[in-house]
């Protein structure tokens, strides 16, 4: 056994202890970089900082799986789905979230013809000692699937080979398995095509694994980049060959699909896109206020309000002031006493803001993880972690593996 910062023996120790969720030094494995780089993992490394970093992992209990994260992580998303099939056809709602009246339509027919969702992220704060709370939900255009499903996985097996965690280390983790069974159920033989802006390298990083995992469930793909979706006279979508898209992924937002030329084709179009419209309520962060006057109190969820309601003045001089639409944390600012601490810079904001109260994020060793929550088909399946020294999560917020002990 080679010496490591994090011992098996340290670790069975810990667990021995009744330490809950932690985070511990670790040995890297020397080949991490060139195994990164077979297994198509290009964005490990960003602006010659690291993204994917397992100098450290976070270590929780089956307990703390089971129940601090699992089983809120499906309540939740019960929660989200009643919240859509109330604002899908209630009018003051959807003025509220500032979803463009035009795809209101859109938006409602998808949900009732029950078009299917294939996955998304709930981003939690968790810190072992008290319940799961939903900072928001990647309802539409989640990446760092790859690294949670694929490459943190090959960490868990090697690691545990190379003696750096116990070799009976587990993780929750069926995120790969689920997507397949998912596409299964999505494709009904259909042609499938995946588009996004492929020329960002993580984005097509992520289009590439959900290809693979599609075509193992027995569809045929395509990939496309987003701007070179064309159309028909009949209203159709077709590709570079001129054929005709009938069930499309996209990692592309939907208000951004609004605003694009093509948007007014839409709701003509026989399309069926993953994620569907109605996905468009829950990647608004409208739906944190919204979530909380449905479900007040509720122990998974945090106070939160719309800016411009009066009783947002409730959370007093500490809040987080976030966009209604925003990605990678871009124009979120966290106040505290009145003071803002800090902001990430950003495009958003001109559809207006939410507060949400408060909830500061774990301190290990200086850093704030933020626990992303996997579900597939609705199923929670695999659990990611992003950490940084800020405690506003951003696109260049490393990525940390996890395991149960």
């Amino acid at each position: 056994m080679r010496r490591t910062d994090c011992t098996a023996m340290a670790i069975f120790t810990a667990a021995a202890s009744g330490l809950r969720m932690r985070r511990l030094a670790c040995s890297e494995r020397d080949d991490w970089r060139s195994t990164a780089d077979q297994t198509g993992f290009d964005f490990h490394t960003i602006d010659s900082e690291r993204y994917w970093d397992e100098r450290a992992c976070y270590a929780f209990t089956l307990e703390e799986i089971e129940l601090g994260i699992e089983a809120p992580t499906a309540e939740i998303d019960a929660m989200c789905l009643e919240l859509v099939g109330c604002a899908v056809d209630d009018e003051d709602m959807l003025r509220r979230l500032k979803l463009p009246e035009a795809f209101w339509p859109l938006i409602s027919e998808s949900w009732h013809r029950d078009e299917a969702s294939l996955y998304g992220r709930l981003d939690l704060s968790f810190d072992g000692r008290g319940p799961a709370k939903l900072l928001e939900y990647n309802a539409d255009t989640p990446t760092s699937i790859f690294e949670a499903a694929v490459f943190q996985w090959t960490w868990l097996e090697q690691a545990a080979e190379r003696h750096i965690i116990p070799g009976n280390a587990d993780q929750f983790n069926s995120i790969h398995e689920h997507l397949i069974e998912a596409w299964k159920k999505l494709g009904k033989q259909r042609p499938l095509h995946l588009a996004g802006a492929t020329e960002d390298i993580e984005d097509a990083g992520t289009l590439a694994y959900l290809e693979d995992t599609a075509r193992q469930a027995g569809l045929s793909t395509t990939l496309i980049d987003i701007e070179d979706i064309g159309w028909r006279d009949d209203g159709s979508f077709v590709d570079l060959d001129d054929r005709a898209i009938e069930l499309a992924f996209k990692l592309y937002p939907w208000e951004w699909m609004f605003q694009d030329a093509f948007g007014v084709r839409l709701a003509k179009a026989p399309t069926r896109w993953i994620e569907p419209p109605w996905k468009a309520i829950l990647s608004n962060k409208g739906m944190l206020p919204l979530l909380w006057e449905m479900f007040p109190d509720h122990p998974n969820l945090l106070p939160a309000f719309f800016e411009d309601d009066p009783n947002s003045a409730r959370l007093g001089a500490s809040f987080v002031r976030k966009p209604l639409y925003s990605r990678e944390g871009a124009n979120v600012a966290l106040i505290s006493q009145g003071i803002q601490v800090v902001e990430r810079d950003g495009p958003y904001g001109a559809e207006g803001f939410i507060r949400q109260a408060l909830a500061p994020l774990p301190n290990f060793a200086n850093q704030y993880p933020v626990l992303g929550s996997w579900l597939v088909d609705h199923t929670p399946c695999g659990l990611s972690i992003r950490e940084d020294e800020n405690p506003i999560t951003g696109n260049t917020s490393r990525f940390l593996p996890h395991a149960i002990l």
